[in-house]
């Protein structure tokens, strides 16, 4: 069960976030953010907003294209969105342009504000450790990845098998919507 990535979104998405924490933010934090955000947006909706895959990493869950997109410095002859409107600075994530909240619903925005309130005040090495506790759905595979399943996610969340296959439903439909707009 996967969603088709929407870098708009996710770009929109973690804007958000680092306008909340003053256009800049240690790269590791956002991402533990943005992974607890879709995390709690999965259990309360049944989907999730960056619309990301994930993945477990030494330093816990992250939102695997996210991170990439983080780790990566942008092509300056053919900026990706994200590239766009959020560089890299050292450990840091820096927001240069507003991409706007256009794909962000009014719930979403709320979510946002709720995950920051929650996490602001820890580094990104505290949301790490804070993940390791309380997440079972994140193992630990020493210096590589392993992908970890939406139905593990929603597992953990005490979701049963119904609730999974409607989350499944619903992301079906999600895709095909998304793709119908970008074609």
């Amino acid at each position: 069960m996967r969603m088709t990535f929407d870098e708009v979104k996710a770009t929109q998405t973690a804007a958000s976030l680092l306008r909340l924490a003053g256009g800049r933010l240690q790269y590791l934090a956002l991402i533990k953010m943005l992974y607890m955000l879709d995390r709690e947006a999965l259990n309360r909706w049944g989907l999730p907003v960056t619309t990301d895959h994930y993945v477990s990493m030494k330093l816990g869950p992250v939102t695997s294209e996210i991170f990439d997109l983080v780790k990566v410095k942008g092509d300056p002859v053919r900026p990706s969105f994200w590239s766009s409107h959020i560089r890299r600075e050292g450990y840091d994530a820096v927001l240069t342009t507003d991409p706007s909240d256009s794909e962000l619903s009014p719930a979403e925005d709320d979510l946002i504000a709720e995950i920051f309130a929650q996490c602001s005040g820890k580094d990104g090495f505290q949301l790490a450790d804070q993940t390791h506790k309380e997440f079972p759905e994140w193992s630990d595979p020493g210096n590589t990845s392993t992908p970890i399943d939406v139905d593990d996610i929603l597992s953990a969340l005490g979701k049963d098998e119904a609730e999974v296959a409607q989350t499944g439903t619903m992301m079906s439909i999600q895709n095909a919507l998304f793709d119908m707009t970008r074609a």
